[in-house]
């Protein structure tokens, strides 16, 4: 079985963070649990990593301008080999609409960096972007639209 770290945390995710279910598993217990489920203890412990650094996110820096609604993200050049043009375009129309703001838009490409993938494909950043938005206070309305999108059957046409 081929998986990586977006298949566990995906694996996660679906299973244990959404507001149904009250999480009150112990990390170990998790461990086992999703090596009897097939993932490997490296991917496994790559995902608590993961989830670890999203965790240390939650407080922005002083100096992120979270107010400035003009500013244009330039990406480095590792970072446009890991998002192509089309995601990179996805987390524009993300924060033009709202559903990202300057802050939040760093954390998913920080969490999409950490990934140990060389690219990512528009559906596994939908999948980020729905973890960081999980993750963050006061961004419940930009969560449940994302979750709407990854979720549901119909292709989405972004112009």
């Amino acid at each position: 079985m081929k998986e990586n770290v977006l298949d566990v945390l995906m694996y996660l995710f679906e299973n244990y963070m959404n507001d149904e279910i009250e999480f009150d598993t112990d990390e170990e217990s998790l461990r086992v649990e999703l090596q009897e489920a097939g993932f490997q203890q490296v991917e496994i412990a790559k995902a608590f990593d993961w989830l670890e650094g999203l965790a240390n996110l939650q407080d922005p820096p002083d100096g992120l301008a979270t107010g400035n609604t003009t500013s244009v993200r330039l990406y480095t050049s590792e970072e446009q080999d890991k998002l192509d043009l089309d995601s990179r375009g996805f987390l524009m129309f993300l924060e033009q609409c709202g559903v990202l703001d300057h802050s939040t838009r760093e954390m998913v490409i920080d969490r999409v960096m950490a990934l140990d993938s060389e690219d990512i494909d528009l559906e596994q950043l939908k999948w980020v972007v729905l973890m960081v938005l999980f993750n963050q206070p006061g961004h419940e309305g930009a969560y449940a639209w994302m979750e709407d999108l990854v979720f549901e059957e119909a292709p989405v046409i972004v112009h």
